[in-house]
């Protein structure tokens, strides 16, 4: 049965400050916490307790100092003390545990730093770029704050900031960093909830889905384009495997010469490269074949299958303008190639599973997990039937020129 508590006052205490005395002495406040007064009059708190019941071997847990720690502090100690002894765990580790915590929290840049290493660097193919927007945005406003320490405002005065430019990059840093901290929670690296209850429309905005294709001319001249020196060569390489495959443009800007089988003819895109994180394989159509040799030719030195790595933002740039270069009325970007490629290949009776395939999406339900199937021979009709209708429709939109000319 617990003792009398609160025996000590602030009063007394006081009085002992710094008063000599021929021996030690304890002065007990009940429920196992005392001060103990040395013969110089150095006081200092402690919490006796037992582990295993009262046969067990009594032990004496040092809090602090007087008056460092005033009365109030040590009896909030001592609460704490008993809480875990009663949740079976040893005070002495408890404490030892938390006291580490205060004096070397977990910042917000620790925590997200271990998200990236642990989880990102290994599942996501967009690291650099995760990376890029946490050092712009996060890390220079709340990256030294303890993370247990950083409240939802603290964070949405950082998506504040990027919304004011860009509201879809907002939600894109958001959704990055409630990932991390559910991350870092479920590993039980260090603990912070305040993002659960956000959503993207309270921090910015969500990327809006494209329903941007192009026609028969568009694409017919995209592809001429891609052949002629309109474009420096590395962007016009780029553009006409982007349209000839269906591919992404990392899937391009990061590929080396070791994905390429130039005897059978084919492309495995690495699932490091790949956004869905399982790796793709293409076969090389006929029509290609001739393009990417002269690719190898320039290239190969480098390792490289354009020559060199240009920055994600560069070539995002560029694409953006493209549509205004080949004088499009309406904007596209890179990315709608990739609709303009399903829609065209689905348009010509090509199987949407080996569309899907084509375009590195993951396959839906139980066929991801029993079909392991490439389709290879599928594949390469599909694109050796695409790239004939290519040739077409820049053949036909070279002679829609020639007539306009003629007018």
């Amino acid at each position: 049965m617990a003792g009398i508590t609160n025996k000590l006052s602030d009063t007394s205490l006081r009085k002992m400050i710094g008063r000599e005395s021929p021996n030690e002495n304890f002065y007990a406040d009940g429920d196992g916490l005392s001060i103990k007064v040395s013969k110089t009059g150095v006081m200092t708190w402690f919490f006796a307790y037992r582990l295993g019941g009262r046969e067990a071997k009594p032990q004496r847990l040092k809090l602090g100092n007087y008056p460092d720690m005033p009365l109030k502090l040590a009896r909030e100690k001592r609460d704490q003390c008993r809480a875990w002894l009663a949740d079976s765990k040893d005070p002495r580790h408890q404490l030892n545990f938390t006291s580490s915590e205060t004096l070397k929290p977990v910042t917000v840049k620790d925590a997200l730093i271990y998200w990236i290493s642990e989880y990102a660097t290994d599942n996501r193919a967009n690291v650099k770029r995760h990376k890029a927007q946490l050092e712009k945005h996060v890390y220079p406003y709340i990256g030294a704050l303890p993370l247990a320490q950083c409240e939802t405002r603290h964070w949405l005065e950082c998506f504040d900031r990027i919304k004011k430019d860009s509201p879809v990059a907002a939600g894109y840093v958001f959704q990055m960093s409630k990932q991390a901290l559910k991350f870092c929670r479920v590993r039980r690296y260090a603990v912070s909830n305040v993002l659960d209850d956000l959503t993207i429309p309270d921090v910015g905005s969500k990327h809006i889905k494209g329903d941007r294709d192009h026609t028969d001319e568009e694409i017919g001249q995209i592809w001429q384009a891609s052949q002629q020196l309109k474009f420096k060569p590395y962007y016009a390489s780029m553009l006409r495997l982007l349209v000839a495959f269906g591919c992404r443009s990392q899937e391009t800007r990061l590929s080396t010469w070791s994905e390429w089988d130039l005897k059978k003819w084919v492309w495995t895109v690495p699932k490091e490269h790949s956004k869905g994180g399982s790796k793709i394989v293409r076969p090389v159509p006929q029509a290609l074949q001739p393009f990417i040799e002269e690719l190898h030719e320039q290239h190969k030195a480098s390792g490289l299958l354009l020559g060199e790595i240009k920055d994600s933002s560069a070539v995002s740039q560029w694409g953006r303008l493209v549509w205004k270069r080949l004088g499009h009325a309406e904007p596209w970007s890179l990315h709608d190639l990739r609709r303009t490629f399903a829609t065209k290949l689905n348009d010509l009776g090509i199987a949407p599973h080996v569309v899907e395939q084509l375009l590195g999406h993951t396959m839906p339900s139980v066929m991801a997990v029993y079909n392991l199937s490439q389709y290879m021979p599928e594949k390469l009709e599909a694109l050796n039937m695409w790239c004939e209708r290519l040739s077409l429709l820049a053949g036909e939109h070279e002679n829609i020129i020639l007539m306009k000319v003629a007018k």
